[in-house]
């Protein structure tokens, strides 16, 4: 069978997600994926489509796991079983290069994500909101376009974080004129007869009028394409951009007493038992 691997690492979480995992969770994941296809394409063969699952049988499936779809990737293995590894300690004066080496990593996602909005020519706040979107899913997957505007918002400029918190809810619209369709894992993820939540829709009808509406807009559509398991990239072309646009503390990250510095504890010790 033939494995689209850009749709089966999207569907393990991403490539950080991938990475934790042990060999043997793996081959599970990888045999589980076959399995999905194989009754997708039997599915497809008689009724002439793709047969995705609905959100009642999504949610039949939350007490058939050990973990909770939502919890950041610091605080599991990988979701697929297996033991955490133990984290290697953060540097007495953190810096965002500091976490991206060792809480982020690989990164993979979103610096190819980053890359693409460089190679396009986008903005360098809207290349910057891309390579962050998405790290705040090492915290907390749930709502994390706020969870990752509220991380770096101290940090960052503002139209940063207004692309960063936003995109979220600009991921289940599609935009054709700006390059965004929705996309048909949404479906396998949230269910082929999901409807956005109120405050998402309230705030889709908020953007659509919004003079910053492109910023996260252009997020989903750098989002979009970065899945390739091939892609060969590190956060070095970065550098300069962020030097310019994100104001590093002399204390460190979770040193500095900002807003969110709680949030970069909380990532760089997530073994703390309370």
């Amino acid at each position: 069978m033939e494995i689209d691997r850009r749709a089966f690492i999207a569907s393990l979480g991403g490539t950080t997600a991938v990475s934790l995992m042990g060999s043997e969770a793996k081959a599970d994941a990888l045999e589980h994926w076959m399995e999905d296809q194989l009754d997708e394409q039997a599915a497809a063969a008689q009724g002439g489509q793709e047969k995705f699952p609905t959100v009642a049988e999504l949610d039949a499936q939350i007490e058939t796991r050990s973990f909770r779809r939502g919890a950041g990737n610091v605080f599991t293995s990988g979701n697929r079983g297996g033991n955490v590894k133990r984290l290697e300690p953060m540097p007495k004066n953190p810096t965002l290069h500091d976490f991206f080496r060792l809480r982020f990593a690989p990164a993979n996602h979103v610096l190819q994500s980053a890359t693409r909005a460089l190679k396009t020519g986008m903005s360098e706040e809207i290349v910057l909101a891309c390579l962050l979107h998405d790290c705040a899913q090492a915290l907390m997957k749930a709502d994390h376009g706020w969870w990752g505007a509220q991380l770096f918002e101290p940090y960052i400029p503002e139209k940063s974080t207004f692309g960063i918190r936003y995109h979220q809810a600009l991921r289940f619209y599609a935009d054709p004129d700006a390059g965004y369709e929705y996309p048909d894992l949404y479906y396998r993820i949230f269910g082929q007869d999901y409807v956005p939540p109120p405050h998402i829709e309230a705030t889709y009808k908020m953007l659509r009028n919004h003079k910053w509406y492109m910023e996260p807009r252009m997020v989903t559509v750098n989002d979009l394409y970065a899945f390739d398991a091939n892609a060969k990239v590190s956060i070095e072309p970065f550098t300069d951009i962020i030097g310019r646009h994100f104001k590093q503390p002399k204390e460190g990250l979770g040193n500095d007493n900002s807003p969110s510095a709680h949030m970069w504890r909380t990532l760089a010790n997530p073994d703390a038992p309370l």
